[in-house]
């Protein structure tokens, strides 16, 4: 083996390698190796992209200094640090949260080689290097078809070291530990190592291309008996056929594995004897590209979500809240691919693979999450099969449930590394999560599109689909949709919408409801009634089932912990859950179906057996929330008790909603919690609502809130904004005064005959008498029509202590004359057209911050110190000139497909 401290120089075959020393460079990797601790190593080992071999070898080490050397061994033999060169370790140090350690590692490279390093950027390929067919360099990957003699002869001799030319591969030394599995997994079936009498010293050679050599020398010993003679290569199947074979032996399992995801599809949580596959209950729901940096376009199908152009991204980022069908449209993508679909984008790809992040913990690689979670448990793919065969096919890979992940907070997780393109640069990637949770530090080149649920048709067709073929029955199911504006808003999340729809069909008063807590509330009741009548003439009496549903306090408080954790738990062990809630309520809640159970698989190391065992988890994450609502009412009785600063408010709002809905003390101090903290605003919007009565102290945070001015967004899902015009409906009802309403391109058009303004939610604002200023930010390129305007003035009359109204970035209508009850009420404009802002003073309009009048010469040369009054001339001048600006907005095109 080189000496640790020389680089080495290509010559020709028969040269001996030319050393160029660098004194102190071996004094350095043995101070190197004191600094190293067992968690730095694994990091290391994880970006370095080392084999799992490899880091197995690592963690089976007798102390964490043998670990340690050997790590810095094979950073050495990969390039990862030189005698000239340690900025790549530098790096990753660094990227991992460790640049302390980064900063003493450079002190002692400095102290024992007087060699410098740059700061930042010494290391042009950074982390990870370029690949060539989407394999790293100079992974050890084992390439079992290569038939020449001499790289899987064993016991070759010596000299053939010699032929290993420098300039294509460098040597490698391979723990003792490691052994055994790498010759396992390069010797050909049948030949037998053990059976020669000499002993095998084997440097691994990794060649440029990502293939392994074994050079061989050899030593007399004992003769060990052979099992058998070793067969000629006639024997070895030609490496084309072995590749092909287990590429089809992959893809076979891996739909095997998909369709028993995609067939098991269950609507509603008790009826599981009538499982559907995903293709029987999928309707599209509404979908938006983003493009830009707050704007969103409407896609026509789930099928457009990877565009065709070339350029465009290969992550894909899907969005939505909470029951708003990710998972389920990721299924429908996996079925796409498993038969074929014609048409699909998702029948494209030679592999097509979804994983639920839940299942993620711990794994290190995405080769591991493949073998552990989407093939069959009695798979003979070996994990290294996997590694090979993704590595070289046009694949897509589905992250499901990101805001589940369990190591979403581990800053080198193999997610996160795929996400930024450290490696699998080769895969295209599609990540779902709830908007509450998106990734950190995602590149410009990541896509989003957003979930924006079932509308009305949508709500149609499931239920025609699905639920019934009678047209009566479905004009009643989707009649008081309409007419309950709470159930119309929960509804657009399909997981409401299905539910609504079967229990509705089944006889349920589901649309009495006027809350989200009374509809979760209601459809549990139902979810149990239906199981103790399921139940009755049981050994179990539908009594004492209602007792141990009535009496969950360990569930409550097993489902807040989890949720509130800094690492959220999303599914226990199936033996500890019975534990904490015994045998009798575990049973109900899995009939039920509140509770799922799970076979998990855990494969804890090459070569090892692996592990199943049964896991459990809630139906849905909203139905941990409910639970875990009744626990919070019971903390917050003791008025010391103060919320855990980590908790994501916005990701568990349907808990607190849920608590405030529960108990009215006990919900009016989670609001006074909520209002404390300064992100819990927007919390204190959604939870309010659910009150039946406002207290003197909500009336005080409601107070606080309002004061500060309340902004409702095009983005903001239909439930914030349905829950924001009924805190600002029931403070003008409580007398509260409410500074500002901006409406941020949410605004779509005025009812002429209730004259609430309608949002492009569909939603309405009614006329709020305690408003004091009107803000409606249009979308940019907004022409607002005659009747429009007439509607925006016609409301600020109905709004009685109102004194200001402003209009930005649209192009208002020609009037030659403005309503006189406008009064007091200051009206302002601020044009496209570099911001000139105007008042309307005596029915013209006039500049704002010069006094002076606007005019013809003003609107043709934005000149604002003239002195004529505006004509119609010149605002049809001015109209030219804001079409011109605002040729390319989004409104202006459409605005011209109309036209054409």
């Amino acid at each position: 083996m080189a000496d640790s401290s020389s680089t080495y120089q290509a010559g020709g075959s028969g040269d001996q390698p030319k050393k160029s020393i660098i004194p102190g460079f071996g004094r350095f990797k043995v101070a190197l190796s004191t600094v190293l601790t067992m968690e730095i190593i694994m990091q290391l080992a994880y970006i370095f992209e080392y084999p799992n071999c490899l880091i197995d070898g690592l963690r089976k080490a007798d102390t964490t200094t043998s670990c340690a050397l050997l790590m810095v061994s094979g950073m050495e033999e990969r390039g990862q640090i030189a005698p000239h060169d340690i900025s790549q370790l530098l790096d990753s140090l660094k990227e991992i949260g460790n640049p302390g350690t980064a900063s003493t590692v450079q002190e002692l490279f400095l102290k024992h080689t007087d060699i410098p390093i740059e700061e930042e950027g010494a290391h042009s390929q950074g982390v990870i290097r370029e690949r060539g067919h989407s394999e790293a360099e100079n992974e050890a990957t084992v390439d079992r078809d290569h038939d020449e003699p001499s790289q899987k002869t064993v016991g070759a001799p010596a000299s053939s070291m010699s032929t290993m030319s420098p300039t294509s591969s460098s040597l490698m030394p391979i723990a003792p530990e490691l052994m055994g599995h790498l010759m396992n997994s390069m010797t050909p079936p049948g030949v037998n190592i053990a059976g020669s009498n000499n002993v095998v010293n084997i440097s691994c050679h990794v060649q440029s291309t990502g293939s392994v050599q074994l050079a061989t020398s050899s030593s007399q010993l004992d003769p060990v008996p052979s099992p058998g003679p070793v067969p000629t290569p006639d024997h070895v199947p030609p490496p084309n056929q072995e590749s092909d074979d287990t590429m089809s032996t992959f893809i076979q399992e891996l739909k095997e594995t998909g369709k028993a995801l995609y067939d098991k599809i269950q609507p509603i949580p008790y009826i599981k004897d009538e499982l559907d596959s995903v293709d029987k209950v999928f309707i599209e729901v509404g979908l938006e590209r983003r493009v830009g940096k707050d704007s969103w376009k409407k896609l026509g199908s789930y099928h457009d979500i990877f565009p065709k152009e070339k350029g465009n991204p290969r992550i894909q980022i899907i969005e939505g809240d909470p029951g708003y069908g990710k998972s389920t449209l990721a299924l429908q993508m996996v079925y796409d691919w498993c038969n074929e679909v014609s048409g699909s984008p998702f029948s494209g790809p030679d592999i097509l693979i979804c994983l639920n992040l839940r299942q993620l913990k711990g794994i290190t690689s995405i080769a591991q999450a493949i073998k552990q979670c989407s093939l069959p448990f009695d798979s003979k793919l070996k994990l290294l099969d996997v590694e090979q065969l993704i590595s070289k096919s046009n694949i897509w890979v589905i992250f499901d449930a990101y805001d589940e992940y369990p190591d979403q907070h581990n800053k080198v997780n193999f997610v996160m590394q795929m996400l930024k393109g450290k490696i699998g640069q080769h895969v295209n990637i599609l990540l779902t999560t709830r908007s509450s949770c998106i990734p950190p530090a995602l590149g410009a080149r990541t896509g989003r599109i957003r979930l924006t649920g079932f509308d009305n048709a949508a709500q149609e067709r499931y239920i025609r689909k699905v639920v019934t073929g009678d047209d009566e029955v479905v004009k009643k199911v989707l009649k008081h949709l309409n007419i309950n504006p709470t159930l119309g808003v929960l509804c657009r999340a399909p997981l409401f919408s299905v539910m609504y729809a079967h229990l509705t069909h089944k006889g349920s008063m589901l649309h009495e409801i006027s809350s989200v807590t009374g509809f979760f509330g209601h459809m549990i009741s139902c979810f149990l009634s239906h199981t103790q009548n399921k139940l009755s003439g049981a050994d179990e009496s539908p009594e004492n089932l209602q007792t141990h549903a009535d009496t969950h306090a360990a569930l409550d408080k097993l489902a807040f912990e989890a949720l509130t954790s800094k690492m959220q738990q999303l599914v226990w062990d199936r033996t500890f859950f019975v534990g904490e809630l015994g045998e009798v309520f575990y049973k109900l809640y899995v009939d039920v179906g509140i509770l799922v159970e799970e076979k998990e698989t855990h494969i804890p190391a090459p070569g090892k057996v692996p592990q199943h065992k049964t896991v459990v988890r809630f139906y849905h994450k909203l139905f941990g929330e409910w639970y875990a609502a009744y626990h919070l009412i019971e903390c917050v009785k003791s008025r010391s008790y103060i919320l855990p600063e980590n908790i994501n408010l916005y990701d568990l709002k349907f808990l607190f909603m849920f608590a405030c809905g529960l108990d009215q003390p006990g919900g009016s101090q989670v609001i006074k919690l909520l209002g404390e903290r300064k992100d819990g605003a927007e919390s204190v919007v959604l939870c309010a609502p659910q009150l039946k009565e406002w207290s003197h102290d909500i009336q005080t945070t409601v107070r606080r809130i309002v004061s500060s001015g309340i902004d409702i967004y095009i983005s903001d899902s239909r439930l914030l904004q349905q829950s924001t015009i009924q805190l600002l409906e029931l403070a003008s009802q409580h007398k509260i005064p409410i500074s500002q309403v901006m409406l941020l391109e949410s605004f779509s058009s005025v009812d002429p005959d209730s004259l609430p303004l309608v949002l492009r939610s569909g939603l309405c604002l009614p006329p709020l008498s305690t408003l004091k200023e009107l803000v409606i930010w249009t979308e940019p390129g907004r022409e607002v029509t005659v009747d429009e305007w007439t509607g925006i003035l016609n409301y600020t009359n109905q709004c009685q202590l109102l004194k200001k109204l402003k209009l930005d970035l649209c192009l208002l209508p020609w009037m030659d004359s403005f309503p006189t009850s406008l009064g007091s009420v200051e009206v302002r404009w601020v044009t496209a057209i570099d911001g000139h802002e105007y008042t309307l003073q005596s029915g013209r309009w006039q500049n704002w911050r010069s006094g002076g009048i606007l005019t013809r010469g003003a609107y043709d040369d934005l000149n604002e110190d003239s002195g004529e009054i505006l004509t119609r001339g010149a605002y049809d001048d001015l109209v030219t000139k804001f079409r011109e600006r605002c040729s390319d907005t989004p409104w202006q095109e459409r605005r011209r497909a109309e036209r054409e």
